[in-house]
């Protein structure tokens, strides 16, 4: 599995993130994983989806179906 450097690569945060500094970022050029961090723990632990799952993840938050908070 192609995983991005904790420290080093394509991160940007989420367009919906808030100003408040509760933000997700999400890893660009990692083709056919979508990895995702905390923005205040860039060094920490990320998560890797499959990109069909982090699809389905995000028709189901657009459709209402995901609980976030």
């Amino acid at each position: 599995m192609i995983t991005p450097s904790r420290q080093t690569g394509s991160w940007r945060k989420s367009s919906h993130s808030d100003k408040g500094g509760d933000c997700i970022e999400v890893a660009d050029d990692t083709p056919g994983v979508i990895p995702i961090r905390d923005s205040k723990d860039p060094i920490g632990p990320h998560l890797t989806f499959g990109t069909a799952a982090w699809a389905a993840f995000i028709d189901d938050v657009k459709r209402g179906g995901a609980a976030i908070g």
